[in-house]
């Protein structure tokens, strides 16, 4: 069975299984007429004016886990020293290879999964001392998601989160929504901009993002952060990967 579509304004031949694959990878060739509309002459020794592609695509498990010398800044303060080390989270990675050339992941990670240590005394200091030890902010993700490329080790994740602030008992604000791309690139803003590294061989990197952070219903927190403002995270972090089936 036969198709022809359009594909940049060539014609591709595509041919479907009639069979269910025993294997998981799929391949699928593409075959488009060269541009000049060359015929092939049996028994020449000019190349075919043809190009074949092969598409291939895959799925694995990923992981990561956040490490310690992590920052995280907030309006013009200091940033924060920040050890995140006990970080995890798992997910799911879907695979496209072109031509064996670079090799792309599209990830996913289970928000139910995802776990950011909390900012306390025992994982955060603010100016060389530790917090004090009635504040507390949790770290809920509600979003992990993007593409990573295992070749370049370029890393572009998006992340949402909602940080919650509380002292004690006695006071609890409403949640500040983050929203960024945690990138091995350079992530840059108005007040604030972070660089991260790229992935090496051991899965190591680390990711940069700046986020706009807007008001909230609290006076108290809007004035203290200067709200609407700008966040910067900065998180050492491991990525690994693995087979599924």
């Amino acid at each position: 069975m036969g198709c022809k579509v359009n594909y940049f304004d060539l014609p591709i031949l595509c041919k479907f299984p009639t069979r269910k694959p025993s294997f998981r990878t799929t391949t699928i060739a593409f075959s488009t007429t060269a541009q000049n509309n060359r015929e092939y002459v049996p028994g020449s020794t000019t190349a075919v004016a043809t190009e074949t592609q092969k598409l291939k695509t895959g799925s694995c498990s990923v992981s990561f886990k956040t490490l310690g010398a992590c920052k995280l800044g907030i309006s013009r303060y200091p940033d924060f020293e920040y050890n995140a080390e006990g970080g995890t989270g798992t997910g799911t990675g879907t695979t496209i290879t072109v031509d064996d050339s670079d090799n792309e992941i599209s990830v996913c990670f289970d928000i139910k999964t995802l776990y950011i240590p909390p900012l306390t005394s025992a994982t955060t200091k603010f100016l060389g001392l530790p917090l004090p030890p009635f504040l507390n902010i949790d770290i809920v993700p509600e979003l992990f998601n993007g593409i990573i490329n295992q070749e370049s080790g370029k890393v572009e994740l998006e992340f949402t989160a909602n940080f919650w602030f509380s002292v004690g008992t006695i006071y609890r604000a409403p949640p500040l929504l983050v929203k960024t791309v945690l990138t091995s690139e350079e992530s840059k803003g108005k007040i604030r901009r972070g660089r991260g590294e790229r992935l090496n061989k051991e899965g190591k990197c680390r990711l940069a993002g700046v986020a706009t952070v807007d008001p909230i219903d609290d006076f108290l927190m809007n004035s203290f952060l200067s709200l609407p403002t700008e966040c910067l995270a900065n998180l050492n972090a491991v990525i690994s990967f693995s087979n599924s089936y």
